[in-house]
């Protein structure tokens, strides 16, 4: 018995003795074919590793656990760790280095605590490109709108009549102003609560500039109280400019827009206090709305007005339609200034928006339709030409 027992711990003496040999004696190989290189279409401060794997990095019995990208600059110097992957990964984005420095890189290959001979490339800059070739699909869009804004400008310039839809808002501005005149009440106008960097705000503005064109031309007396200083600089000289083209420079007044303050609800209050006191006939909101466009509406509801909303804020666009008369529903605020004026070149360019999207929806069904086919089919070309397509009209910014 007490030979077999000794037997027994000599042979685990033996096994463990050689396992300690080998773990002592093993060798992590490095990768190889070690490339670096400026990462393409990029605005620089980005280079690219790529490397084979280790021949010890294998799916099922390697020892490689990972690989660390260590940055040197220069030849000589002390080494930055700039990233750490794990097992079978062939590349890596440093995207924290300095364009113009060159750069050499060590990557190593691990195995827990120990670390393969580095694998080096180098040198190697970083910089910016010119062109980005990923963002290709927006330059053909771009190209496709020119074209067919330029096209429509053009036929508009030869004296070409170009069909604009019916925007019952916009035609409903000559009855308001009409009505008011002949109640003789006021006319107000809000220019939403944005600035005049909000596009709305500046929709809102040349709508202005025509309403109060035949404000001017009837005498009916406008008031645009603001909730930002800028838009009432610029109101004035809207309304300024609209009464001399109108012949009736007498009439203005810079009272006519007029501040009230810039805090959202104190606005609000003013404007409906306007309301009650003066109760205009016609009421226009025409630009950026949010928690305050139910409160202005209700109130113009109340005391009878006709009510011409128009904005891009999806969230408020219920409210309007609930309480105003008419509402221009997104795009359409938009085209208010080609449409109301009636300027051949502003419809041209309208047009020619309109069939730049009617170009992408084309597209978009030609795309759903070839995806469908080839999910039926199984044709990789059909596939093929409808991920082209998907990715002509995917907006990479």
């Amino acid at each position: 018995m007490r030979t077999a027992v000794l037997v027994t711990g000599l042979i685990l003496l033996i096994a463990s003795g050689v396992s300690g040999q080998q773990v002592d004696s093993l060798t992590v190989l490095p990768p190889s074919s070690v490339t670096a290189y400026d990462t393409p279409s990029d605005h620089g401060g980005s280079i690219t590793i790529e490397w084979e794997l280790s021949p010890s990095d294998g799916s099922e019995n390697g020892v490689v656990t990972g690989y660390r990208i260590i940055r040197y600059e220069g030849t000589s110097g002390e080494g930055k760790v700039v990233g750490e992957v794990p097992r079978g990964t062939r590349t890596y984005v440093d995207n924290r280095t300095q364009d113009g420095v060159g750069y050499y890189y060590h990557v190593v290959a691990l195995a827990g605590d120990v670390e393969s001979s580095p694998a080096i490339t180098g040198p190697v800059q970083s910089s910016q490109q010119w062109f980005d070739r990923t963002r290709a699909n927006l330059m053909v869009i771009a190209i496709i709108l020119v074209f067919a804004i330029t096209y429509f400008i053009y036929l508009g310039a030869r004296g070409r009549d170009l069909y604009i839809r019916r925007i019952a808002g916009l035609e409903a501005v000559d009855e308001a102003v009409g009505r008011a005149t002949e109640m003789g009440k006021p006319i107000l106008f809000i220019p939403g609560i944005q600035d005049m960097d909000n596009v709305q705000t500046v929709a809102g503005m040349t709508i202005l500039a025509n309403i109060a064109k035949k404000a001017a031309t009837y005498e009916t007396r406008l008031d645009v109280p603001v909730s930002r200083s800028i838009v009432m600089s610029v109101g004035r000289e809207t309304v300024k400019q609209a009464y001399l083209e109108a012949g009736r420079p007498d009439l203005y007044n810079d009272d006519i827009v007029h501040y009230i303050t810039d805090e959202q609800f104190g606005y609000v209050a003013a404007v409906d206090g306007i309301m009650v006191r003066q109760r205009p006939a016609a009421c226009f909101y025409l630009g950026a709305f949010f928690a305050e466009s139910l409160i202005l509406a209700e109130t113009g509801n109340s005391i009878g007005a006709i009510q011409v909303a128009g904005t891009a804020m999806p969230t408020q666009l219920p409210f309007f339609v609930a309480a105003c008369d008419y509402t221009l529903i997104g795009e359409e605020l938009f085209a208010a200034s080609a449409y109301l004026s009636k300027d051949r070149k502003m419809q041209g360019s309208l047009k020619g928006q309109d069939a730049g999207k009617a170009i992408a929806m084309v597209f978009i069904l030609a795309g759903v339709g070839l995806a469908t086919l080839a999910n039926i089919t199984g044709n990789e070309t059909l596939m093929a030409a409808s991920n082209w397509l998907r990715r002509l009209f995917t907006m990479n910014f």
